[in-house]
């Protein structure tokens, strides 16, 4: 299977990074590649074995899905490690970098019925989106 990673720095410090990525109240403001999708809703026991689940819709209505899983790892501030409802990894380490600023990396398992290529550019535009939604935070 093909693993693809994509990767944001972030100008928020960790702890701010690692709210925003873990909270339902944040992932609906972010997860989403385009603007004419959003994410209505999202749950996350945030814990090993403690599931998630996102809502994700196109804002015409037209269609509309859930993406989910299973935690696997979660290290505070450092890692988490999900199984997806397909059976696909995601890996997705933060790192703490000069001047109070964050690397978010995101490794996944591509799927197998669009091309790797769409498969990165969408996880990308999500990553700029939360990077866009964690820098504008109050500190």
């Amino acid at each position: 299977m093909t693993t693809i990673t994509v990767a944001v720095t972030v100008n928020a410090p960790l702890e701010r990074v690692w709210t925003a990525w873990t909270q339902p109240q944040h992932i609906t403001r972010w997860n989403f590649a385009s603007p004419d999708w959003e994410c209505p809703s999202a749950s996350s026991d945030l814990r090993a074995g403690g599931s998630f689940s996102y809502r994700m819709a196109a804002r015409d209505g037209s269609f509309a899905f859930d993406f989910g899983g299973v935690y696997r790892e979660v290290s505070l501030h450092e890692r988490l490690v999900s199984e997806l409802g397909d059976g696909r990894r995601v890996q997705v380490d933060f790192g703490r970098l000069p001047d109070g600023q964050t690397r978010l990396t995101q490794a996944f398992e591509a799927e197998d019925q669009n091309p790797a290529e769409m498969q990165r550019q969408g996880w990308q535009a999500i990553l700029e989106n939360f990077k866009t939604h964690a820098e504008s935070l109050p500190g």
